[in-house]
């Protein structure tokens, strides 16, 4: 039986009180944390006499006492209260694919691509190198087919990090050190507190106790942005979800509720994904691994992720494995990024020629 919604509401009940636990052990910490680094603070003077090296001390000890336990305590307890019911902005399943008299009498759409990006990605729009790639995926699908990109990957509400309601004072602040500030340490350190929220994110979906809640809240979130493209169950089409590095994780982790809500067949693409295989994927109709020959990011993956070496025969993923619905598709010389990277003009176009096979390759096996 698939993932219901009334499931997920009774795990959200039996973890209740966990949550409630863990957002109040968090905050405790975060006070001793406080309260610890003017101490800190002092012992750095004492021991160090160079004033930058001084500055450069505070701000790695700040970054790990503070900034990234509240960037995780945030991403807990929004999504708590999105669950307590506190936050509005994503309407029941039932809601979501109502019939949208806009897209009436339009061309049926047979696939929808849902786009997910990876870690680095801080609001809807795209790096210039990603929008090129999505521009040529979008050209050189079949007709019927419809890229549905530039969703945040990382926030449940359909906001950007800039424009959540409470949380958006700090990251404006932050993209704008990012760009603008004078300090070439203090724009590394923004860019990186970014994508450390990112992170975070990947780890709560992979999570087996409080990743299904995570994931559900993002394929809701997918559902609306579907029913936006209106896509409509009843015509018989099909979800891709084709993820970069940590969207592989977010795909894997909501494909199976987006199967249940949307009740249509869904696939999965990733390419220099990093994954857990925490996840339902049985009914998934098949995954595809796009991995570079030089890929040390992709491959950290496995290792950080026990359950998907073969020393664990009875992990999910090896026994989706056993199954038979995961393939891998090698492009030699590809990197995670960068100039050889997936992104990049030498790569670009061979990535997206792999993700139009495998799509041919499923639609002919039905």
């Amino acid at each position: 039986m698939g993932t219901s919604a009334p499931h997920i509401q009774s795990q959200v009940h039996r973890h209740r009180a966990n949550w409630r636990g863990l957002v109040v052990v968090l905050v405790l910490a975060v006070v001793i944390a406080l309260v610890g680094v003017s101490r800190m603070e002092a012992l750095l003077r004492d021991l160090v006499s160079l004033s930058i090296l001084r500055q450069v001390g505070i701000g790695i000890g700040l970054f790990f006492l503070i900034l990234i336990p509240l960037t995780g305590i945030y991403s807990v307890v929004s999504q708590y209260a999105f669950w307590e019911g506190w936050l509005e902005g994503i309407p029941q399943p039932a809601e979501l694919l109502q019939a949208n008299a806009r897209h009436e009498g339009g061309q049926q759409v047979r696939r929808f691509v849902i786009y997910l990006d990876g870690i680095h990605q801080q609001e809807k729009d795209h790096p210039p190198r990603v929008s090129a790639f999505l521009e040529e995926l979008k050209q050189r699908l079949d007709d019927d087919h419809r890229l549905v990109r530039d969703l945040e990957t990382y926030t449940f509400l359909p906001v950007a990090l800039a424009d959540d309601s409470g949380s958006a004072w700090f990251w404006r602040r932050l993209f704008h050190w990012q760009e603008h500030h004078p300090n070439g340490f203090v724009q590394l350190l923004a860019a990186v507190l970014v994508q450390a929220n990112n992170v975070i994110k990947v780890g709560i979906s992979s999570d087996r106790r409080y990743g299904p809640i995570r994931n559900y809240e993002l394929a809701l979130k997918i559902t609306l942005r579907l029913a936006e493209e209106g896509f409509d169950p009843s015509q018989g089409s099909e979800l891709v979800l084709l993820g970069y590095s940590g969207g592989g994780e977010m795909a894997m982790g909501v494909a199976d509720y987006l199967r249940s809500i949307c009740k249509v067949p869904v696939q999965i693409i990733t390419f220099c994904g990093v994954f857990s295989g925490n996840q339902l994927l049985e009914r998934t109709k098949q995954v595809t691994l796009v991995v570079g020959t030089r890929d040390p990011v992709a491959a950290f993956g496995r290792i950080a992720y026990p359950g998907r070496l073969p020393l664990l025969p009875f992990s999910k993923w090896n026994k989706v494995c056993r199954q038979g619905l995961v393939q891998r598709e090698v492009i030699a010389g590809m990197n995670h990024n960068g100039n050889r990277g997936p992104f990049s003009e030498r790569y670009r176009g061979e990535v997206v020629g792999r993700v139009l096979d495998v799509l041919r390759q499923t639609e002919r096996a039905g």
